[in-house]
């Protein structure tokens, strides 16, 4: 009799088992799946995710063990069952009929899911305990119950971690976390970027077999309780199990390898989503390589002509004041624009602006989140471990591009199609001086199209006119920051304006719509008087996709940038190496500023300037310099590769794909550079030396 007991446990094990492996092998095939693998590969991959899934769910199995340890027909005996009952109906009328009771306390919905979670629990313990007859009736029905969710959620999980992959080549992370923050946005995006009633249904019809069966064979356990000793034993079992596994997991977390697709397929995402959840800010100096803090300043400083922090700069020719509109793209991947290599003639306008522009033709994203361009772009900062500082605490009153416009005597805000909250922009921004005109200023008549991310591309730029009509009529000159939202699953917009329909839901169709929104912005701002004294930005905030054959593939951090202005900026092309965090600096510099900067990028056209790119995700921060990609990681890694070109008919300022080749002695030059500009940053950012 024992031993069976178990049996849910196993039924429900094995099905998690076997969902993982196909989920796995589902990867491993995937097309955003660019690494090759051996067979020894592959077995080594499929072992390591056994032991991840099998510890996993030994943890998850903790509510159902829990549910076996409370079932008991003792409990129902006089005098307990009374006592029991009662404390159950008063602690139910405590929450529904005592103002500010403790559950009111934690805001939001907490009290009425408490409130109905006590209420079913006291009506059912009513039911069995003063109509034992129906007692292994309404057990079985709560029975049925707890496999059912035990299902959906592993099922549910199986799905999610595809669409994950699906989206970003990698099991859960910060973004994940997000999702789960931001359920409305998410939701909608779920609702229309997929079929989600026959996907539902499918789940739902699915979950039912799988708890039939599962609920078919192991009822029966439910016929003859265990007594105290044996549910002791299964406790003192399952501790023992949960210890091992927590280290289990904990251990193989460490284990990586050169492959990065291997280190994400053999993962589970369970753990990972945990560690982001707990994990919003990396500590630099517990997690990653170090030298003396003093001389990691000076090092990163010395590529400044006044190396200092604060430093002046000072212009040798007159101010010009200009107005200026950056234009942040969502997604825009440099092999989008036909200038790269792309053969899709999606961004018509966009390639023959660039032809008329300053065009930056080397440029890479330090990250692969809108809210890292918009940190790159506002605060001319390298990445920091962790989430972007848009989404910290310490967020507010920041040295930012917006701060020193404001200096000058401009209006500066930020303009965004969709609800400024998200990603904690409204926040950031506000916090920065920044006035914000989002979806909450817009009339109902001014929107013809609008999905879950925010009105169509579109309608913020007819917006965006009428914003920039009303400052140029004050007097003052205006900075106006733009963040596109159309080039986002699931990438809808109004039909008839491309020749890629709106219900197509293709990326493509999302790049090439927001093109045309730029041109309609770019054709209605020429009639305007304050055109020919305005200087336009443009560039994007990230790449469509972050995954390939290694931590940080170059290829998915560069980005189309450039600067317009009719009869003011002459059309060239800037070849050099740099960084998404040197763009406003070399736009200051453009405009003759004099001002006290906290920046730590630079203006490109200053002798001083060294070549450079910081990359990152949330945990691998990478230097680009000199030919090689050095890459710091959390446990004080250290990797460099060797960077060489892929041949291609393109000109080489345009060439993208990197052979990137792991060195086995690391140039410790680099090494040390690396270090010393994340750890600088991290530590300025600590001591909150970037501050106004």
């Amino acid at each position: 009799m024992f031993p069976n007991k178990i049996k849910p446990f196993l039924y429900l094990g094995i099905f998690y088992l076997i969902l993982s492996l196909i989920v796995r092998i589902i990867f491993f095939f995937h097309p955003i799946t660019t690494a090759s693998f051996g067979v020894f590969e592959v077995l080594r991959v499929l072992s390591i995710g056994l032991l991840n899934d099998i510890f996993v769910f030994t943890l998850a199995s903790t509510i159902l063990a829990l549910y076996f340890l409370f079932l008991s027909d003792s409990k129902y005996k006089k005098p307990y069952g009374y006592i029991i009952f009662g404390a159950l109906l008063a602690f139910f009328l405590y929450i529904l009929l005592v103002p500010n009771n403790i559950f009111d306390q934690y805001g939001g919905s907490v009290t009425e899911i408490v409130l109905a979670f006590v209420g079913i629990k006291t009506f059912l313990f009513g039911l069995m305990l003063f109509i034992p007859s129906k007692r292994t009736g309404i057990r079985n029905v709560l029975y049925f119950i707890t496999l059912l969710l035990y299902v959906l959620l592993i099922i549910f999980n199986a799905v999610s971690e595809y669409f994950f992959y699906n989206e970003f080549g990698v099991r859960y992370n910060f973004i994940a976390v997000d999702y789960l923050i931001y359920t409305n946005e998410v939701i909608g995006n779920i609702m229309e970027s997929y079929p989600v009633v026959p996907l539902f249904s499918a789940i739902l019809i699915v979950t039912l077999a799988i708890t039939w069966f599962i609920y078919k064979k192991t009822k029966d356990e439910l016929l003859e309780l265990p007594n105290f000793k044996q549910k002791m034993v299964l406790l003192g079992t399952f501790m023992v199990l949960g210890a091992i596994s927590l280290l289990g997991i904990s251990s193989l977390m460490e284990i990586r390898s050169d492959n990065v697709f291997a280190d994400e397929i053999e993962d589970n995402g369970l753990p990972k989503f945990y560690w982001a959840f707990t994990h919003n800010e990396l500590d630099y100096f517990q997690f990653y390589p170090q030298i003396a803090q003093q001389q990691a300043e000076k090092n990163f400083l010395s590529q400044y002509s006044d190396p200092s922090l604060p430093r002046n700069i000072m212009a040798e020719q007159p101010e010009i004041k200009k107005n200026v509109v950056l234009i942040s793209i969502e997604s825009l991947s440099a092999d989008f624009m036909e200038h790269y290599g792309g053969t899709k003639k999606i961004t018509p306008f966009l390639d023959s602006l660039a032809d008329r522009s300053m065009m930056f033709t080397n440029l890479y994203a330090t990250g692969n989140r809108t809210v890292r361009g918009l940190e790159a772009l506002t605060l001319c900062i390298p990445p920091t471990a962790g989430e972007s500082i848009i989404k910290r605490d310490d967020n507010k009153n920041k040295f930012t591009t917006g701060s020193v416009f404001k200096s000058k005597g401009y209006d500066v805000k930020f303009l965004y199609g969709g609800y400024s909250y998200f990603d904690n922009m409204q926040d950031f921004f506000a916090g920065n001086g920044y006035d914000i005109v989002d979806r909450n200023n817009f009339k109902p008549e001014e929107i013809t199209f609008a999905n879950v991310w925010g009105v169509a591309d579109e309608d913020m730029a007819k917006k965006a006119i009428q914003t920039m009509n009303a400052e140029a009529k004050s007097g003052k000159p205006f900075f106006n920051h733009w963040m596109t939202v159309s080039n986002h699953r699931p990438f809808t917009y109004p039909d008839g304006r491309i020749d890629i329909p709106g219900t197509a839901k293709s990326r493509d169709g999302g790049v090439k719509y927001t093109d045309y929104s730029l041109r309609m912005f770019f054709n209605m701002a020429k009639k305007q008087d304050w055109y020919k004294n305005t200087v336009f930005v443009i560039i994007a905030d990230h790449c469509a996709s972050s995954a390939g054959k290694t931590e940080l593939p170059m290829d998915k951090y560069r980005i189309p940038a450039m600067i317009f202005s009719e009869d003011f900026i002459q059309p060239q092309k800037f070849d050099k190496l740099m960084s998404q965090i040197d763009v406003m600096p070399t736009l200051f510099g453009l405009l003759n500023f004099s001002y006290q900067s906290k920046f730590l990028g630079q203006d490109v056209f200053k002798k001083e300037f060294q070549p450079k790119a910081y990359v990152a995700t949330y945990q691998d921060l990478g230097l680009v310099k000199d030919g090689h990609l050095t890459i710091i990681s959390p446990v004080k890694k250290v990797k460099q590769y060797s960077l060489q070109l892929e041949s291609s008919s393109l000109a080489p300022e345009f060439k993208l794909y990197y052979d990137e080749k792991l060195m086995k002695t690391p140039d410790q030059k680099l090494v040390n550079d690396a270090i010393s500009a994340y750890q600088s940053t991290s530590f300025w950012l600590k001591e909150k030396k970037l501050n106004r």
